[in-house]
């Protein structure tokens, strides 16, 4: 068998989702779109029956995974809010009070560092340009892998500090109840 062929490994990204039920295609669609969408679109995506689409689109929209736009047609999109409520409480029930207080720890020493090299309160603050021109040591790409990495610690950091907060809230309520 050619290695073309094969079936190791992941699928092609045009069918990631290609060997799973409808219901996991049509959840695998959703996640990859970045626009709101008609049932008829995901439809054609998923190759499915649009009763079967609607059906499932409907209840991903119950749950909170999609939110439903009513119109003439009604659209779809990926709900961002209740993937990162997800992830908060992942973390939540990961990780002890502790672990997430070390973590954020971290983060803030992480972005610190970051604040104090640019000079500057924000990622967005930083002219990526004039900083790489001004330095012999970093290059243009040096700066944005920076700033990338610091908004990500900064948005990690706000994730871990809601999830200690949530655990350090549900802990509170288990001992005064």
């Amino acid at each position: 068998m050619a290695d073309s062929e094969s079936t190791n490994g992941p699928p092609p990204f045009e069918d990631a989702f290609s060997g799973e039920d409808v219901e996991q295609r049509i959840y695998g669609t959703i996640l990859q779109t970045r626009e709101p969408a008609t049932a008829s679109a995901i439809t054609e995506r998923v190759d499915c029956d649009p009763k079967t689409a609607r059906k499932y689109l409907d209840w991903f929209a119950d749950l909170g995974i999609v939110t439903r736009h009513d119109g003439h047609p009604a659209t779809y999109e990926r709900n961002d809010a209740y993937f990162e409520w997800r992830r908060i409480n992942q973390l939540a029930a990961d990780h002890s009070v502790e672990e997430l207080q070390v973590r954020v720890r971290e983060l803030t020493t992480r972005i610190t560092d970051y604040e104090a090299v640019y000079d500057a309160g924000t990622p967005a603050a930083v002219d990526a340009v004039a900083v790489a021109e001004g330095s012999d040591e970093r290059t243009i790409d040096d700066v944005y892998s920076d700033l990338g990495d610091w908004e990500t610690a900064r948005e990690e950091r706000e994730r871990y500090e809601r999830a200690r907060q949530q655990r350090t809230g549900a802990e509170g309520e288990q001992a005064s109840g």
